[in-house]
């Protein structure tokens, strides 16, 4: 198998009351204000999603729009590590009560996926200000990335999660969902691994 499924605490996205990146909102850019947003280009785009392109969907959601909000991304983790003793539903519940948005707080049910995030803040900053800027051409390097990982062997179905493939607007769409509606594994792969090296540039060092 191209990767190991790591269970995380907690329940699915949908058990916090989070939507999914269909209807998320984004309100606030992670850019600074009056700042033009870069465009980048489809290999840059690649590299920048390589880590988390073969995250379940309803994870893959959360990240994205929790990634245009780096700074909640630190102030997240740093209460995690201060509230390590909180479990559970009992965690859950008092992420719901921080002045994070939606997607920040669920992540802390994650703990291993916001610490990539915290530590890299760089990319976090990155990855957001390119979905904001270019929500179309980040989902279109996902489904590039995860079909050439199909196509390579590395992405199927398992016990611990579903792939399928959907028609959508005339165009396919791989999708990845959990075997087991009420618990999302993380999967843990090298994009080296999956992909071999990168065409352009290198992929975040996380």
């Amino acid at each position: 198998m191209a990767h190991q499924m790591a269970r995380q605490a907690g329940f699915v996205a949908v058990l916090l009351g989070i939507p999914f990146l269909m209807t998320a909102q984004v309100q606030e850019p992670a850019s600074v204000p009056g700042q033009q947003a870069q465009m980048l280009p489809a290999e840059q785009l690649n590299d920048l999603v390589a880590p988390i392109a073969l995250y379940p969907d309803a994870l893959l959601s959360q990240v994205l729009v929790a990634s245009t909000y780096p700074l909640e991304v630190v102030e997240a983790q740093q209460w995690l590590q201060r509230n390590g003793s909180l479990k559970g539903q009992q965690l859950t519940e008092a992420a719901r009560q921080q002045n994070w948005d939606a997607s920040v707080q669920a992540m802390v049910a994650f703990p291993d996926v916001l610490a990539k995030m915290n530590q890299d803040v760089q990319w976090t900053t990155a990855l957001g200000n390119a979905f904001l800027a270019q929500q179309a051409d980040v989902m279109a390097a996902v489904q590039g990335m995860r079909a050439r990982a199909q196509s390579n062997g590395k992405l199927s179905t398992t016990p611990q999660q579903t792939v399928t493939t959907e028609t959508q607007g005339g165009q396919a769409a791989i999708e990845i969902a959990p075997a087991d509606p009420q618990v999302i594994y993380v999967p843990q792969y090298d994009p080296a691994y999956v992909w071999g090296p990168p065409v352009w540039g290198a992929y975040p060092p996380l």
